[in-house]
């Protein structure tokens, strides 16, 4: 067997109330200021106060920084470095979904090696020294799972394109998974961050770099979120505590073996049309794993079962289209919509270009060319 490294984060915290861990981890630490970095739709609706007033209540500095966008961009990320330089803060923490923690990491690792201070040099696997500055990281969402992951993705406006960061330094040092911090999210939030946190799980499961550890992870991933995303999105509490331990299971995995071109063509029509990356990870992954399907062995068997679905009886073509068939009912309960149409016939070859690109192309089971990149895009038209 070859050599599987697995980079997980050093403390979680999961469960109801969770954020309460919060104070006592900064004291603990001796450490004197955050630089809390939030997007402004949490700030507005009070959910990041839950934190900084149990900040304010423990006596705890903090400076708050906002300027986030839903596809975070090298803009953002030069902005928080000079308002973390300013603030004299000693940590970070970071409230939201993959955007606030997608900046957070490039702001804490430009802090701490700022040979990497043009943001795009940290595209790919960067060679950074340092780790990223002390982070705590309070998830918002149940989808990016971007609290036990080494990865971010930030937007080239200028160039129209997201890239991909790995780098093992960036990884939060706490997780805290609280779901009463996701009970203020709107259905659709729910529902497109949890579509995405399936598309992580079902990528990581059938992915080149897929072994047995990560495998096991993501099927349990796959089956909290066929079990909890409708409820979820219903705001049942149950629901989005079975979102929030699922997103962090699958990124636990994802992390760590990657992902494919469900995400590789997510990632672009994120960039081109800024369409929610959860929303496109949804629209296509039933067209992905289509694609993929005759590439994975027996793995649709167990994501069908993962759904509740009983295999008994089924040959290989059944089983694949009932897991298929699965996704894309989920998707469409949950209010998804199935075609884009912003798409563009002149933008395709654009589109597929990047979508091969991408830095998760890689991982996909089975190659794409430009043509059948271009005939998947196609059937969001």
């Amino acid at each position: 067997m070859a050599v599987n490294r697995f980079v997980l984060n050093g403390i979680s915290y999961h469960g109801h109330g969770a954020i309460n861990e919060i104070p006592g981890i900064v004291k603990s630490k001796g450490f004197k200021k955050a630089f809390v970095a939030s997007d402004p739709d949490l700030v507005k609706f009070g959910v990041t106060a839950k934190v900084t007033d149990l900040l304010k209540e423990n006596s705890i500095e903090y400076e708050l920084y906002s300027d986030i966008k839903p596809n975070p961009t090298i803009e953002n990320v030069l902005h928080g470095v000079d308002a973390y330089k300013a603030s004299e803060a000693d940590f970070m923490i970071t409230i939201g979904g993959g955007s606030s923690m997608d900046t957070g990491k490039a702001i804490g690792i430009i802090i701490n090696n700022p040979e990497f201070a043009d943001v795009r040099s940290l595209e790919g696997v960067a060679p950074t020294k340092k780790r990223t500055v002390f982070t705590i990281a309070v998830p918002t969402t149940g989808g990016t799972g971007a609290e036990s992951t080494i990865n971010y993705v930030i937007t080239d406006v200028e160039k129209k394109r997201k890239f991909v960061c790995v780098d093992p330094n960036d990884i939060p040092d706490v997780a805290v998974v609280d779901p009463d911090m996701m009970a203020s999210m709107p259905k659709g939030l729910t529902a497109s961050t949890g579509m995405d946190a399936l598309t992580h799980a079902i990528e990581g499961y059938t992915t080149a770099g897929a072994w047995e550890l990560s495998d096991c992870l993501d099927l349990e991933a796959i089956k909290l979120i066929a079990a909890n995303l409708r409820k979820a999105v219903e705001n049942d509490p149950d629901g989005r505590e079975g979102m929030a331990l699922a997103q962090y299971v699958t990124a636990m995995a994802y992390s760590n073996v990657g992902l494919g071109i469900a995400h590789s063509m997510a990632h672009t029509l994120g960039a081109v049309y800024d369409t929610p990356h959860g929303v496109a990870c949804a629209m296509m992954l039933p067209i992905v794993m289509e694609f993929n399907k005759e590439y994975t062995g027996e793995k649709y068997k167990s994501i069908a079962e993962a759904f509740g679905i009983d295999t008994t009886g089924m040959d290989q073509a059944t089983y694949r289209q009932a897991a298929i068939d699965a996704v894309q009912q989920l998707s469409i309960d949950v209010g998804i919509p199935t075609k884009l149409e912003k798409l563009k016939e002149e933008d395709l070859p654009f589109l597929c270009e990047s979508a091969a690109a991408d830095a998760c192309a890689p991982g996909n089971p089975r190659p794409a060319s430009l043509e059948q990149f271009e005939e998947m895009f196609r059937k969001l038209m």
